[in-house]
């Protein structure tokens, strides 16, 4: 029996709609073109209950669509060839003062362009234009792996692939608003590992947050820098790190890079990464071991479509993943079981006390993993829509102890139950991946220059 009986799985519910839009006999076709950097655009085309019947409901399951797949892919310019009522909805929707305001913002900030929503026939929409980028896997030459941590930064020096060197260095990059901070900490990280080869072929960084051509376009660590001097002295900082330092950069969100590890590891592609701690976090490695070039921020990605699911403080918006794979869905699976947490507990040290009780075989702690897992049993499928995925490298502190066991138990179950046409391979970091880690996987990103 879950916790969390209001829990309305988003892919069985896409299931049911599209068979009752198939029973109708008379369904209307929806396209939806998004556009990001340079071209680079993504479509998605779906049946729908014909005007009149059922409108309401068309305009829910289109602009969750829409909201997916715009954390998914990224875009700040949507073209939708719809009946009206539903452009129009969407349109409303994504605006200034509309309820997601804030990806409209985000996606404004990220893509540096105004964001619209656009009225038009699917032969209007731009040329098709897809990405793949190599990235990861060379280990020749001499590099520097650099990974921006939020409590600590790791550097490796990586000779023919042999790490000759690595260090972390303790920091405090978001309570810090001085750029030169976080400037000089890099520096001071990337030259010291530096130092410890006679060249630098290239440089390799992963951090947390969304990157465009290798430049910053939202990070946390950034946090209490001000705006002007985020657009003046962050936005290039890897890129003029490396221009210091003299070598070819390759920056990468940190998701990709966990997924990039665990594909070297594995030795195949289509690896998705999911991580499950203060939010989640993930990146993926397509069939060719490469990176689409995606946003991949599935924090934001609804999974839940009851009306009364949890919100998220941030973007406001309600059922999306980061209360469901988080420590945030292990408190609120707690609480809601009846649990009483201490006063003035953080939310890690309140992860921490169900962690513990799991492992002591309290029930309600494993029930609360027990809701996860189903959690994640239903939402791959759903992130199959977007993704191919053969692997799911999972990862984080919620995913510690006997309580990452019952997620991942559970999580089968409802596959085997529900999706039995998945055979996805569930895994979590190998002593290799864990050898590796993630500043010498970052070291791997780019092609050195000889």
């Amino acid at each position: 029996m879950l916790i969390d009986k209001n829990y309305l799985p988003i892919e069985s519910y896409l299931r049911d709609y599209s068979k009752k839009v198939e029973a109708c006999g008379n369904s209307t076709h929806v396209d939806v073109c998004l556009v990001r950097q340079d071209g680079y655009n993504y479509t998605l085309t779906y049946d729908i209950f014909p005007d009149g019947e059922s409108d309401s409901e068309n305009c829910l399951v289109i602009e969750r669509l829409i909201k997916s797949a715009l954390w998914l892919v990224g875009g700040y310019k949507i073209y939708i060839s719809a009946p009206d009522y539903l452009y129009q909805y969407i349109k409303a929707q994504y605006c200034t003062g509309g309820k997601r305001q804030f990806d409209t913002d985000m996606m404004s900030k990220v893509y540096e362009s105004p964001f619209e929503v656009i009225k038009a026939q699917v032969s209007d929409f731009p040329p098709k234009k897809e990405a793949s980028i190599a990235v990861g896997g060379h280990l020749d030459g001499c590099r520097i792996g650099f990974d921006a941590g939020g409590s600590d930064r790791k550097v490796s020096a990586v000779v023919n692939g042999e790490v000759i060197y690595s260090e972390e260095v303790v920091w405090n990059p978001k309570l810090n608003s001085d750029p030169d901070y976080h400037y000089q900490g890099i520096l001071e990280s990337m030259k010291t590992a530096a130092s410890k080869m006679e060249r630098v072929d290239a440089i390799g960084v992963s951090s947390a947050g969304i990157y465009v051509n290798n430049r910053i376009m939202v990070a946390s660590l950034f946090v209490k820098v001000s705006p002007e001097d985020f657009d003046k002295k962050v936005k290039n900082m890897y890129i003029d790190i490396a221009k210091e330092i003299g070598a070819p950069l390759e920056v990468a969100n940190d998701g990709d890079v966990t997924a990039l590890a665990g594909a070297l590891s594995l030795n195949s592609g289509s690896v998705l990464g999911i991580a499950m701690g203060t939010s989640e976090a993930v990146g993926y490695i397509n069939k060719d071991g490469a990176i689409n070039g995606w946003l991949s921020e599935l924090a934001f990605v609804p999974v839940d479509l009851n009306s009364n699911a949890m919100a998220d403080e941030w973007s406001g918006d309600i059922g999306v993943g980061c209360k469901y794979f988080s420590q945030d869905a292990v408190i609120k699976l707690a609480t809601m079981a009846g649990y009483v947490f201490e006063e003035g507990l953080t939310p890690a040290q309140k992860l921490k006390v169900i962690q513990n009780k799991a492992n002591e075989g309290d029930s309600l702690a494993l029930s609360v993993y027990t809701d996860i897992g189903e959690y994640l049993g239903h939402t791959l499928p759903f992130y199959s829509r977007f993704y191919d995925i053969k692997h799911v490298l999972l990862l984080g502190r919620v995913l510690s102890g006997r309580g990452g066991d019952i997620i991942i138990e559970k999580a089968r179950e409802t596959l085997a139950t529900n999706y039995p046409e998945f055979n996805f391979n569930l895994t979590t970091p190998d002593e290799k991946t864990r050898r590796v880690g993630q500043s010498i996987a970052a070291a791997s990103l780019p092609k050195s220059r000889s």
